[in-house]
């Protein structure tokens, strides 16, 4: 049976809370065809026993996946891993506490039936309210600040739930370029570059113990945001005729081991699109396939049909 949706879950030192977080995903997961489900779980370099605990919570799990950073990259860079290594037509990337309560995300899934990008969003009338007034206030003020420095996006951009076409997580991946927590803003950011359709999903949330996130986390997160706009989203890419098949360029990805890319057909021709970083990949796979290399940017993208590779 087809994969229908992948939920992607990155985690850093989670291992103490994994168990409660399965316990909230697991009613979902009975009602969802184990067949049709895929969990990728990432491994963001942590220091205590979160692998195996993975494996202990998880194993019995029909289509796990688990991928090990060597060391500690960012809650960005391991989302964007979890895009790149899933295989499912939909992408919903969610918290390894799913502190978003797991019966919303049927909601996100049938959303991407329609729109491109589906986004949980905690907000009531505008507004997150948080047990704390003071959280309540700097969450205010964090989404002014963004607004501020790239321009309007969804009032809720820090919300750890969001789903995907596997084709436009792919695409945003490849041009993430943050790291961290931040990258939730330039998501947002690069979806309107590409003219991508968004929309919000309603959730509720539990607040977890045990975040990550601290007071220094908020300023780096504000000092990345404050620099999007003047950032070169730019791309390495191979230029083939518009016919071109699919499962050539796979083939060809396959075999310089190069995975999480983007096939973008335009009006005239076609367009792999790969990571920053591919290198020698890149030259190989246009010699395989008799393409040209070129630099892409997001403007040159806009429009084009999409399929993951």
């Amino acid at each position: 049976m087809p994969l229908r949706r992948a939920l992607v879950i990155p985690a850093f030192n989670e291992s103490s809370r994994l168990q409660a977080g399965f316990d909230r995903l697991a009613p979902l997961l009975e009602t969802w065809n184990g067949d049709e489900t895929e969990i990728v779980f990432v491994d963001d370099g942590s220091t205590d026993d979160t692998l195996a605990s993975i494996a202990r919570v998880y194993g019995g799990v029909a289509n796990l996946k688990v991928i090990q950073h060597e060391q500690n990259l960012g809650k960005g860079a391991a989302v964007r891993t979890g895009w790149a290594s899933a295989k499912a037509p939909h992408v919903i990337t969610v918290d390894a506490d799913m502190g978003i309560r797991p019966e919303h995300l049927p909601a996100i899934d049938n959303a991407l039936n329609n729109v491109d990008v589906a986004a949980g969003s905690r907000a009531t009338n505008g507004a997150i309210a948080y047990d704390s007034r003071l959280r309540t206030w700097g969450s205010t003020f964090f989404h002014t600040m963004t607004e501020r420095a790239i321009g309007k996006v969804e009032r809720d951009t820090q919300c750890g739930c969001k789903g995907m076409r596997l084709e436009v997580a792919r695409l945003l991946g490849l041009f993430g370029m943050i790291p961290g927590f931040a990258y939730d803003a330039e998501l947002f950011f690069l979806a309107r570059q590409f003219e991508l359709s968004v929309t919000s999903v309603p959730v509720t949330w539990d607040d977890v113990s045990g975040s990550s996130v601290s007071l220094g986390h908020a300023r780096r997160i504000l000092r990345d945001i404050r620099d999007i706009p003047s950032t070169r989203y730019e791309n390495p890419a191979i230029r083939l005729p518009r016919a071109c098949d699919v499962s050539d360029v796979r083939a060809s990805a396959i075999s310089v081991r190069q995975r999480g890319l983007v096939l973008a057909r335009g009006v005239d021709d076609a367009l792999v699109v790969l990571p920053r970083d591919a290198g020698l990949n890149a030259i190989a796979m246009a010699q395989q396939l008799g393409g040209a290399l070129t630099m892409v940017q997001p403007a040159d993208l806009r429009g084009a049909e999409l399929a993951a590779v």
